[in-house]
Protein backbone atom coordinates (compact mmCIF):
# COMPACT_ATOMS: atom_id res chain seq x y z
CA UNK A 1 0.00 0.00 0.00
CA UNK A 2 3.28 2.20 0.05
CA UNK A 3 5.98 2.47 -2.52
CA UNK A 4 8.64 3.73 0.52
CA UNK A 5 11.43 1.81 0.36
CA UNK A 6 11.95 -0.70 3.31
CA UNK A 7 15.33 -0.22 5.46
CA UNK A 8 17.36 -3.61 4.68
CA UNK A 9 18.14 -6.00 7.38
CA UNK A 10 20.85 -6.00 9.48
CA UNK A 11 24.03 -7.48 7.46
CA UNK A 12 24.78 -10.79 7.55
CA UNK A 13 27.45 -11.20 11.03
CA UNK A 14 30.90 -11.68 8.32
CA UNK A 15 29.94 -8.67 6.56
CA UNK A 16 29.33 -6.04 9.78
CA UNK A 17 31.89 -3.78 9.86
CA UNK A 18 30.67 -1.33 12.46
CA UNK A 19 33.86 0.98 13.71
CA UNK A 20 32.28 0.67 17.13
CA UNK A 21 29.67 -0.16 19.15
CA UNK A 22 27.91 3.32 19.09
CA UNK A 23 27.82 3.34 15.41
CA UNK A 24 25.77 0.44 15.80
CA UNK A 25 23.12 1.31 18.04
CA UNK A 26 22.82 4.37 15.77
CA UNK A 27 22.42 2.47 12.56
CA UNK A 28 19.50 0.14 14.65
CA UNK A 29 17.84 3.17 16.19
CA UNK A 30 17.21 4.94 12.29
CA UNK A 31 16.30 1.33 11.15
CA UNK A 32 13.87 0.75 13.79
CA UNK A 33 12.38 3.93 14.02
CA UNK A 34 11.84 3.77 10.18
CA UNK A 35 10.39 0.60 10.36
CA UNK A 36 7.91 1.52 13.50
CA UNK A 37 6.48 4.17 11.31
CA UNK A 38 5.82 2.70 8.48
CA UNK A 39 4.04 -0.31 10.26
CA UNK A 40 2.29 1.76 13.07
CA UNK A 41 2.71 5.28 12.29
CA UNK A 42 -0.59 7.31 11.06
CA UNK A 43 0.06 7.44 7.56
CA UNK A 44 -0.10 4.29 6.89
CA UNK A 45 -3.59 4.07 9.21
CA UNK A 46 -4.72 6.66 6.71
CA UNK A 47 -3.70 4.76 3.68
CA UNK A 48 -5.45 1.66 5.14
CA UNK A 49 -8.11 3.22 5.81
CA UNK A 50 -8.41 4.88 1.99
CA UNK A 51 -8.25 1.30 0.70
CA UNK A 52 -10.62 0.12 2.93
CA UNK A 53 -13.04 2.71 1.68
CA UNK A 54 -12.36 2.20 -1.68
CA UNK A 55 -13.24 -1.52 -0.93
CA UNK A 56 -17.04 -0.37 0.58
CA UNK A 57 -17.14 1.93 -2.48
CA UNK A 58 -17.33 -1.17 -5.03
CA UNK A 59 -19.39 -2.99 -3.01
CA UNK A 60 -22.17 -0.11 -2.47
CA UNK A 61 -21.88 0.02 -6.31
CA UNK A 62 -22.49 -4.01 -6.75
CA UNK A 63 -24.99 -3.81 -3.97
CA UNK A 64 -26.66 -0.65 -5.27
CA UNK A 65 -26.79 -2.97 -9.37
CA UNK A 66 -28.20 -5.89 -7.27
CA UNK A 67 -31.21 -3.60 -6.06
CA UNK A 68 -31.65 -2.39 -9.00
CA UNK A 69 -31.78 -5.62 -10.95
CA UNK A 70 -34.70 -6.62 -8.86
CA UNK A 71 -36.72 -3.63 -10.09
CA UNK A 72 -35.82 -3.42 -13.39
CA UNK A 73 -37.84 -3.86 -16.67
CA UNK A 74 -35.74 -3.04 -20.34
CA UNK A 75 -32.76 -3.40 -21.41
CA UNK A 76 -31.13 0.38 -20.48
CA UNK A 77 -32.02 -0.61 -17.03
CA UNK A 78 -29.70 -3.83 -17.25
CA UNK A 79 -27.01 -1.49 -19.22
CA UNK A 80 -26.67 0.40 -16.45
CA UNK A 81 -26.64 -2.29 -13.70
CA UNK A 82 -23.89 -4.21 -15.93
CA UNK A 83 -21.86 -0.17 -15.68
CA UNK A 84 -22.35 -0.28 -11.88
CA UNK A 85 -21.23 -4.17 -11.51
CA UNK A 86 -17.96 -3.15 -13.62
CA UNK A 87 -17.22 0.12 -11.76
CA UNK A 88 -17.76 -2.23 -8.12
CA UNK A 89 -15.51 -4.38 -9.85
CA UNK A 90 -13.25 -2.07 -10.51
CA UNK A 91 -12.82 -0.27 -7.25
CA UNK A 92 -12.92 -3.68 -5.06
CA UNK A 93 -10.28 -5.63 -7.13
CA UNK A 94 -6.99 -3.29 -6.76
CA UNK A 95 -7.98 -1.89 -3.39
CA UNK A 96 -8.13 -5.90 -2.57
CA UNK A 97 -4.82 -5.95 -3.84
CA UNK A 98 -3.69 -3.14 -2.19
CA UNK A 99 -4.93 -4.11 1.01
CA UNK A 100 -3.75 -7.85 0.40
CA UNK A 101 0.26 -6.70 -0.78
CA UNK A 102 -0.18 -4.14 2.97
CA UNK A 103 -0.29 -7.33 5.09
CA UNK A 104 2.48 -8.70 3.54
CA UNK A 105 4.25 -5.57 3.41
CA UNK A 106 3.33 -5.29 7.38
CA UNK A 107 4.83 -9.19 7.74
CA UNK A 108 7.98 -7.96 6.48
CA UNK A 109 8.50 -4.75 8.16
CA UNK A 110 7.61 -7.09 11.73
CA UNK A 111 10.58 -9.84 10.72
CA UNK A 112 13.17 -7.11 10.25
CA UNK A 113 12.15 -4.95 13.51
CA UNK A 114 12.90 -7.87 15.01
CA UNK A 115 16.30 -8.73 13.05
CA UNK A 116 17.39 -5.06 14.25
CA UNK A 117 15.78 -5.75 17.86
CA UNK A 118 18.16 -8.92 18.63
CA UNK A 119 21.38 -7.48 16.98
CA UNK A 120 22.05 -5.19 20.02
CA UNK A 121 20.14 -3.84 23.11
CA UNK A 122 19.84 0.08 23.69
CA UNK A 123 17.63 0.79 26.90
CA UNK A 124 17.62 4.46 25.92
CA UNK A 125 15.83 4.49 22.72
CA UNK A 126 14.00 1.32 22.84
CA UNK A 127 11.46 3.00 24.62
CA UNK A 128 10.25 5.38 22.21
CA UNK A 129 9.25 2.14 19.57
CA UNK A 130 6.32 1.59 21.94
CA UNK A 131 4.82 4.35 19.68
CA UNK A 132 1.96 4.69 22.23
CA UNK A 133 -0.10 7.66 20.75
CA UNK A 134 0.11 5.85 17.49
CA UNK A 135 -0.88 2.12 18.63
CA UNK A 136 -3.95 3.79 20.63
CA UNK A 137 -4.99 5.89 17.12
CA UNK A 138 -4.98 2.40 15.93
CA UNK A 139 -6.92 0.91 18.16
CA UNK A 140 -9.74 2.93 19.25
CA UNK A 141 -11.19 4.25 16.02
CA UNK A 142 -10.92 0.39 14.85
CA UNK A 143 -12.37 -1.22 17.57
CA UNK A 144 -15.39 1.27 16.97
CA UNK A 145 -15.36 0.19 13.11
CA UNK A 146 -15.63 -3.40 14.48
CA UNK A 147 -18.76 -2.83 16.57
CA UNK A 148 -20.53 -0.79 13.76
CA UNK A 149 -20.04 -3.67 11.43
CA UNK A 150 -20.72 -6.62 13.69
CA UNK A 151 -24.06 -4.32 14.41
CA UNK A 152 -24.34 -4.07 10.68
CA UNK A 153 -24.12 -7.43 10.33
CA UNK A 154 -26.33 -8.66 13.07
CA UNK A 155 -28.99 -5.71 13.73
CA UNK A 156 -30.41 -4.67 9.96
CA UNK A 157 -30.94 -8.30 9.51
CA UNK A 158 -33.10 -9.22 12.75
CA UNK A 159 -35.39 -5.95 12.24
CA UNK A 160 -35.93 -6.41 8.43
CA UNK A 161 -39.32 -7.07 7.48
CA UNK A 162 -41.14 -8.85 4.74
CA UNK A 163 -42.10 -6.19 2.15
CA UNK A 164 -40.01 -3.42 3.40
CA UNK A 165 -36.65 -4.19 2.76
CA UNK A 166 -35.10 -6.36 -0.18
CA UNK A 167 -32.96 -9.30 -0.14
CA UNK A 168 -30.84 -7.17 -2.54
CA UNK A 169 -30.77 -4.14 0.40
CA UNK A 170 -30.22 -6.64 3.36
CA UNK A 171 -27.33 -8.57 1.45
CA UNK A 172 -25.38 -5.13 1.08
CA UNK A 173 -26.34 -3.94 4.51
CA UNK A 174 -24.85 -7.45 5.52
CA UNK A 175 -22.05 -7.08 2.95
CA UNK A 176 -20.62 -3.60 4.32
CA UNK A 177 -21.22 -4.74 7.56
CA UNK A 178 -18.80 -7.46 7.28
CA UNK A 179 -15.88 -5.07 5.61
CA UNK A 180 -15.95 -2.65 8.29
CA UNK A 181 -16.01 -5.44 10.65
CA UNK A 182 -13.28 -7.31 9.24
CA UNK A 183 -11.25 -3.74 8.99
CA UNK A 184 -11.83 -2.91 12.39
CA UNK A 185 -10.75 -6.44 13.22
CA UNK A 186 -7.01 -5.78 11.06
CA UNK A 187 -6.31 -2.06 13.14
CA UNK A 188 -7.04 -3.92 16.25
CA UNK A 189 -5.22 -7.09 15.81
CA UNK A 190 -2.07 -4.80 13.90
CA UNK A 191 -2.26 -2.45 17.41
CA UNK A 192 -2.30 -5.51 19.67
CA UNK A 193 1.04 -7.18 17.71
CA UNK A 194 2.87 -4.08 18.07
CA UNK A 195 2.36 -4.16 21.65
CA UNK A 196 3.06 -7.18 22.18
CA UNK A 197 6.15 -7.05 20.29
CA UNK A 198 7.42 -3.64 22.27
CA UNK A 199 6.34 -5.47 25.59
CA UNK A 200 8.97 -8.11 24.60
CA UNK A 201 11.58 -5.75 23.25
CA UNK A 202 11.55 -3.77 26.99
CA UNK A 203 11.43 -7.28 29.13
CA UNK A 204 14.13 -8.30 27.55
CA UNK A 205 15.70 -5.09 28.09
CA UNK A 206 14.78 -5.60 31.70
CA UNK A 207 15.56 -8.80 32.23
CA UNK A 208 18.96 -7.85 30.66
CA UNK A 209 19.93 -5.35 33.14
CA UNK A 210 18.83 -7.50 36.01
CA UNK A 211 21.14 -9.99 35.22
CA UNK A 212 23.88 -7.90 34.30
CA UNK A 213 23.03 -6.24 38.15
CA UNK A 214 23.49 -9.86 39.52
CA UNK A 215 26.89 -10.70 38.17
Amino acid sequence: MSRRTLPPPPPPIEMRAWPDHESLLADRARAMGELGRLSIGVPRLLLFWLAAAGFVVGWVLIGAALKSFEESVDVFSYMIIAVMVGLGLGCMVPTGLAIGFGIRRDKVVRERLGQWASLARDPARDARYRFPGESLFWLVPSFLLCALGLWLCIAYPATARRGEQTYAGVTLAVGTGFILWLTGLMGVAKAVIHYRWAVRLLGTVASRETDDAHR
